[in-house]
């Protein structure tokens, strides 16, 4: 006799792929940390921390917003600097390091995959 497990279709595997919908708003969150800094990725990542079916978009929402911090801290070490001169040349490389690396995520991130900063602080886990 059959149990009525045995009558039930096997469930169909897990995905671990994003949605295009995902996709859209990680490459958004990435791009925004240039304009808006921590704003937008710290508002994707505590809107769906809490849900596993956008494991994908927390990851990259999480990957921007420590690259963001990193920034901040950055620039608030140039804007001490600045008082030796050096500070004003450093702001300009930091900046221009903020812009080439959002472009960078967001590139990867649309076309079908992950970005992890080169460096950046690991503060949000």
């Amino acid at each position: 006799m059959s149990t009525p497990s045995d009558q039930m279709p096997p469930s169909p595997p897990a995905t671990t792929e994003a949605s295009s919908d995902d996709r859209n708003l990680a490459m958004i969150t990435h791009l925004s940390g240039f304009l808006l800094s921590v704003i937008v990725p710290l508002i994707v990542w505590l809107v769906h921390k809490d849900r596993a079916d956008k494991a994908y978009l927390v990851r990259e929402a999480k990957e921007a917003l420590n690259f963001q911090i990193t920034m901040l801290l950055a620039h608030l070490v140039c804007w001490i600097l600045v008082f030796i001169v050096i500070g004003a040349f450093l702001g300009v490389l930091v900046w221009i390091a903020n812009l080439v690396f959002c472009i960078v995520a967001a590139v990867k991130v649309s076309s079908d995959g992950s970005y992890r900063y080169p460096f950046a602080l690991r503060l949000v886990n």
